[in-house]
């Protein structure tokens, strides 16, 4: 669920606010159950930008009513399940590559 004071992470650019894939801001304001304002600031804590975004523009990375980081393996789940099939494989491909390559590596 998201909620006001929710640490999000936009998973496209938004190019006319010189927004990228990736970059973090937190919610300030609900406008429906999908719609909701973010505010963007830069490292002297100014506001960069401040706009109203849906939820299928972002994903949340930490939970203000919980006070935690959202685990690293549920924010992958969530990217990979909002690409499309062909890339979501090849990352799930990427994924067995690097614990089989971590196993390669352990003592026996």
């Amino acid at each position: 669920m998201t909620d006001i004071g929710d640490v999000i992470e936009l998973v496209v650019d938004i190019p006319n606010e010189n927004l990228r894939a990736g970059m973090q801001g937190t919610i300030v304001h609900q406008h429906t159950d999908k719609a909701f304002e973010v505010e963007f600031v830069n490292q002297e804590g100014e506001t960069r930008a401040l706009l109203a975004l849906d939820t299928s523009q972002f994903i949340v990375v930490w939970q203000a009513a919980t006070k935690k980081w959202v685990p690293l393996a549920e924010r992958a789940a969530l990217l990979v399940a909002i690409l499309p099939d062909e890339a979501a494989q090849e990352v799930v491909d990427f994924a067995r590559f690097l614990k089989t390559r971590q196993n390669e590596k352990l003592p026996i």
